[in-house]
């Protein structure tokens, strides 16, 4: 985890947050470091609260259980050992839990293990499962991504913690960096975060072309293929550059 959060300047994680998740995705294929339909989370993974600004940090991942008792301990078995190990870990961090459940059977989360992980460095978490509090939970400015929403928090366990996980699809290993917002979840290899973040404002600009043409009124056929065009220009120019980077 410090290794991959170290590996990425405070000011590109800055930068990062100023874009929406869409854009991070467009800037990533025009990289082509990935196929298209991957690193994404699918639909099952819906934003709590997409009135908050995007989230931006590193996995934490942990699996969760809440079917059935635990064989020893209290129903937040694991908790503690999870914020000793988050005690530890620098950089904006993002919990992940992936929940063992099938389907889910209690929350993941309420607004107890919500303060408590912001307050120890969290900007955010992810589950497979179910969330509960949600009025409490957004308050806290704490961007959540679930599958949906639980009263109950059952028997919760946190089994493993910085284990592999599959979350929406998507393979996700600790200190992955992580971009949530309303729109989804997509992890961003950290080798070419510098140049998603150099993408982003450029992309904006070529869409700007066909956007303020159609803001003007009245576009013709012809007019709107031409700005398309340049558009199209611009795009294919910004991903030869940030391909020549890699």
């Amino acid at each position: 985890m410090s290794s991959e959060s170290s590996a990425v300047d405070e000011g590109v994680l800055s930068a990062l947050r100023k874009y929406d998740t869409p854009t991070i995705c467009n800037v990533l294929e025009l990289l082509e470091v990935r196929p298209r339909t991957a690193g994404y989370m699918d639909a099952r993974i819906q934003a709590c609260f997409p009135k908050l600004p995007p989230m931006v940090g590193f996995a934490t991942t942990a699996t969760f259980r809440s079917a059935a008792p635990a064989r020893a301990g209290d129903v937040y078995s694991g908790l503690d050992r999870q914020v000793e190990l988050l005690s530890q870990i620098p950089g904006p961090k993002v919990v992940v839990f992936q929940d063992l459940d099938d389907p889910s059977m209690a929350a993941t989360f309420g607004e107890v293990m919500c303060t408590t992980y912001q307050s120890f460095g969290c900007v955010g978490l992810i589950t497979s499962g179910t969330g509960r509090d949600l009025d409490q939970v957004e308050v806290l400015n704490f961007p959540c991504f679930t599958t949906g929403t639980i009263c109950s928090h059952g028997y919760c366990q946190i089994v493993d913690l910085q284990t592999i996980v599959r979350i929406g699809g998507v393979t996700i290993y600790p200190g992955d960096l992580l971009h949530g917002d309303r729109n989804g979840v997509t992890t961003i290899p950290t080798s070419v975060a510098h140049l998603v973040v150099a993408g982003c404002s450029g992309l904006a600009e070529a869409e700007a072309v066909v956007l303020n043409y159609l803001k003007k009124g009245s576009p013709s056929a012809a007019g709107y293929k031409s700005a398309r065009a340049d558009c199209s220009r611009r795009i294919k120019s910004l991903a030869d550059e940030l391909r020549r980077k890699l």
